[in-house]
């Protein structure tokens, strides 16, 4: 059994990560800053989780202070690998204030890279987005597409964070995979992203915001899907940038009424402009990461939905309050 250092542990991916390493048997020591990017009780919901499971530790600290990394001194030196998922996500965040984007995803990322160089750490995985290929790239995007031009600083922070882990594999042969995530969704959700707040925003019998006309479509992904990917990304790959998730590409009207046939309410919609920061479609490639890691989706985006709603209605007494910004 392994000992895995996890980054962003209260996060939405993470936690499951953290849920599915603990399964089977490993150890995990996870750390969070638990900041507020988003409504702070869903970080919470998760994390009293994992706290309660037998081999699981955890530290409050932050990624992008290098002496909140450096104290973690002996402890990374057992480490087997470095998941790194921390992050400040949200294109249209990252406009408003870019600065914190570039202290966690960059900063973060740097601070945890030269951890593992000097504790010997043999393996880092690196969350990166489906958002650094723009709207220039041929659809479906593969990793070897043009992320030269990223739209928004969300983007243009990820691609720095994946620059920086390439340096450290070719000074210090740390073996790194990088994996480009694709719109995920599930429960316990970020509240900022579509998934969660249509589903809180309909059944509440609130307007539902929508920028543009909803015909742009995303490549939605299941969180199992995902974590599931991510932990196969720990086997010695060298350094490789992998593609995860995209495989049914929806568009959000579509979304709209899948959620309220499962919700059984109709949605009040109110159309707002485009913002300039969103892509109007993202649909990955993922045959590197079948041949590589042997990935494939298995979650259809109707029972991830069904999911997603259960757990809704489950935990409604207090995720109806969650902010939806």
């Amino acid at each position: 059994m392994a000992y895995y250092l996890v980054t962003g542990a209260a996060g939405f991916i993470a936690a499951r990560v953290s849920e599915m390493l603990l399964d089977a048997g490993h150890t995990v020591f996870g750390v969070d800053n638990l900041n507020n990017a988003y409504d702070v009780r869903v970080k919470e919901y998760r994390l009293k989780k994992l706290i309660a499971r037998p081999g699981f530790t955890f530290k409050r600290m932050d990624i992008s202070h290098w002496e909140e990394v450096e104290e973690l001194g002996d402890a990374a030196g057992k480490v087997d690998a470095v998941i790194n998922l921390a992050a400040r996500a949200g294109v249209r965040a990252s406009v408003i204030d870019p600065w914190v984007f570039v202290e966690t995803n960059m900063t973060g990322r740097l601070n945890l890279l030269e951890l593992c160089a000097r504790q010997k750490i043999p393996k880092f995985i690196l969350a990166s987005t489906s958002s650094l290929y723009g709207s220039h790239n041929p659809m479906p995007f593969k990793e070897d597409a043009d992320t030269d031009r990223p739209l928004q600083p969300y983007a243009a922070s990820k691609k720095g964070a994946e620059a920086l882990c390439y340096t450290y594999h070719y000074l210090y042969d740390i073996d790194v995979t990088v994996f480009r995530y694709f719109t995920v969704y599930g429960p316990a959700g970020r509240p900022d992203m579509v998934m969660f707040r249509f589903t809180q925003w309909i059944n509440e019998g609130r307007a539902v915001q929508l920028n543009g006309d909803g015909e742009q479509s995303r490549g939605f992904t299941y969180l199992d899907d995902i974590a599931r990917g991510t932990i196969l990304g720990l086997k010695p790959l060298g350094y490789e940038i992998i593609n995860l998730g995209g495989h049914e590409v929806v568009k959000i009207n579509d979304v709209i009424h899948r959620l309220e046939k499962r919700l059984g309410r109709k949605a009040k919609v109110e159309y707002q402009p485009l913002h300039p920061a969103d892509a109007l479609a993202n649909w990955a490639n993922v045959e590197k990461a079948k041949t590589l890691l042997g990935w494939e989706p298995q979650v259809s985006i109707d029972e991830g939905l069904d999911h997603l709603v259960s757990w809704y209605l489950q935990e409604r007494s207090w995720v109806s309050q969650v902010l939806t910004p």
